[in-house]
């Protein structure tokens, strides 16, 4: 996949829209700082390009595309046509008979029925969902693309760090401000990993900020908002870090590691940052932070593993019967999945870990009373 591919795509899946530009078109966006500047690129262009009726919203905690909840409200907003953007690809229905387009860089499951998948997956390097945006921007309104490049580079600094190798994001810095995009990306992503895990403000801000030192500067109640979600989350890992690892060897011939989970009990989404902490102790390894007190009946859990383990095939290849369309998916070296108290001791057992990481009834009930 490439900026002029991409681009392609997307123009074709403009042009075959019922109503032209007049096309009710919804998004659907992550919350993270990948999703939210993808889809402030893709409304902010589709508007400059003449595309009148362009709403967008990022999904609420525990949600993922494919639930039914997710459906119903996707479905009360009556779009003629849906973008879905950084959530993933799989091969169930959506909105039966909406011409849908899937903006994506996760290893997907497959595509929906009907639906186009743009994707990045299986691509070296692989570009971001912001960075799939900005060229499909560049190919309708390449002016207004222009001017918000540094939505791209927020996406890169997310997902790839200070260091991805594409050039949009060495420019981003020098155009707009380093300091200012590394500030900018800490508070954008503070939202979704908030006990309420509300990013609207977030994708709020993206919509009519003009550049990073602009938002940073500016006296928008929103961004008071971040600030707020962002000591929130520093309190709750502060907490998480004091969490031990615990070791399991049982399957390092078949996935190339060791296994080390740590577990936590907070509402708010650090499951991943802790699993992030632990990688530079134990670079050979496969890292999980699990979280037993982020969803009531269900242990979260996200892993990062060392480079040439695929993480995500370990895990779908180990996937518990009654695991939803979600379980192993993301990235080769970024995975995880949610599952059910019951389906969760069992599976957990079988990774070979003891007691200390088995959940009951009872701790979860005190958890959430």
């Amino acid at each position: 996949m490439d900026r002029n591919e991409a681009g392609s795509i997307f123009t074709q899946f403009l042009d075959d829209l019922p109503n032209g530009k007049s096309t009710d078109i919804h998004i659907l966006t992550d919350a993270d700082a990948d999703g939210l500047p993808a889809a402030a690129l893709l409304v902010r262009s589709l508007h400059a390009d003449g595309y009148t009726r362009v709403t967008a919203e990022t999904r609420k905690k525990f949600e993922n595309a494919w639930m039914p909840e997710v459906h119903a409200r996707l479905k009360q907003r009556n779009p003629q046509a849906l973008l879905l953007v950084d959530l993933g690809a799989r091969p169930d229905e959506l909105l039966p008979g909406i011409p849908t387009l899937l903006i994506d860089h996760h290893a997907p499951f497959g595509t929906p029925p009907g639906a186009t998948l743009l994707t990045s997956y299986g691509t070296e390097p692989t570009a971001t969902s912001g960075l799939l945006a900005l060229w499909c921007a560049q190919a309708i309104a390449p002016d207004l693309a222009n001017e918000l490049q540094w939505l791209a580079g927020i996406s890169l600094l997310s997902d790839l760090g200070d260091k991805a190798p594409f050039d949009d994001l060495a420019e981003s810095k020098a155009r707009f401000g380093a300091t200012a995009l590394k500030d900018l990306t800490a508070l954008l992503n503070a939202p979704r990993r908030t006990a309420e895990g509300d990013a609207t403000e977030a994708l709020e801000l993206l919509l009519r900020g003009a550049s990073p030192k602009q938002i940073l500067k500016s006296n928008d109640p929103a961004l008071d908002a971040l600030k707020t979600a962002k000591a929130e989350v520093s309190e709750a890992l502060a907490v998480a870090r004091k969490a031990p690892p615990r070791f399991s060897t049982k399957w390092t011939e078949e996935l190339g590691a060791d296994i080390i989970m740590v577990r936590i009990d907070t509402p708010c989404q650090v499951h991943p940052l802790v699993a992030q902490i632990w990688r530079p102790r134990f670079p050979k390894a496969v890292i999980f932070g699990v979280n037993v007190g982020f969803r009531p009946g269900f242990v979260h859990f996200a892993g990062r593993a060392p480079k040439g383990v695929n993480l995500v095939q370990f895990l779908r290849n180990h996937t518990p019967e009654g695991a939803d369309g979600t379980f192993g998916g993301g990235h080769d070296q970024a995975s995880g999945g949610a599952l059910p108290v019951a389906l969760w001791n069992p599976f957990v057992a079988m990774l070979g870990f003891g007691p200390e990481l088995q959940v009951t009834e009872s701790s979860q009930t005190a958890l959430f009373a």
